[in-house]
């Protein structure tokens, strides 16, 4: 990890959970939109609403039980972009999926940049920043080419244009879970 304080073993425990629900949560997402209809349908809808309300109420409950929203302010404005962002969606959605994919790439490279700035400051006092650290940077790269492809009019969007986003960050959630879990396994045979 390359901390100079020592992880607390409750963070992690934490942590080990949050990450956990945050992939499943992902990989449900992602087999949801794969099979959903590639119209605008009442499922598409709601899925494209649900993933940016799910990472408000994710950061929000992450924040408060890690110390509170003032002692995690990227995360704090990671919930009110999320926030922001499901609004908007809900805004776009009767105007096709092209703005609502450039509004979900917008909220990626924006969540993106906030989640690395979280597992950054995490660094010291966490373990398994380091897939947090790669998601954050990814998040950035993906927002910039969903914002690309919304821009194509000749492209036929849905929800499922937003799968493989999800997926990374789905794969990015899962290994920082088992990463905690195979510490907390080593430490408790060692201890």
């Amino acid at each position: 990890m390359g901390t100079t304080a020592a992880p607390s073993h409750a963070a992690d425990r934490w942590l080990m959970r949050y990450y956990t629900v945050r992939a499943l949560f992902s990989a449900a997402w992602v087999i949801l939109a794969v099979t959903a209809d590639r119209s605008p349908s009442p499922i598409a809808v709601a899925l494209i609403i649900a993933y940016p309300l799910w990472d408000c109420i994710a950061n929000y409950v992450d924040a408060s039980r890690t110390g509170g929203l003032r002692a995690n302010p990227t995360q704090l404005l990671n919930t009110v972009v999320s926030g922001a962002v499901t609004l908007a969606v809900i805004l776009a959605v009767p105007h096709g999926f092209h703005p609502v994919v450039a509004v979900i790439g917008v909220w990626a490279t924006l969540a993106g940049v906030l989640q690395l700035a979280t597992a950054i400051r995490r660094w010291r006092t966490a373990d398994a920043q380091w897939p947090m650290i790669l998601s954050g940077a990814q998040s950035g790269l993906a927002g910039v080419f969903m914002v690309r492809r919304a821009a194509d009019a000749s492209l036929t969007l849905s929800v499922a244009a937003i799968a493989p986003y999800a997926a990374f960050g789905a794969l990015y959630f899962a290994i920082s879970a088992v990463v905690l879990a195979v510490r907390r396994r080593r430490s408790g045979r060692a201890g």
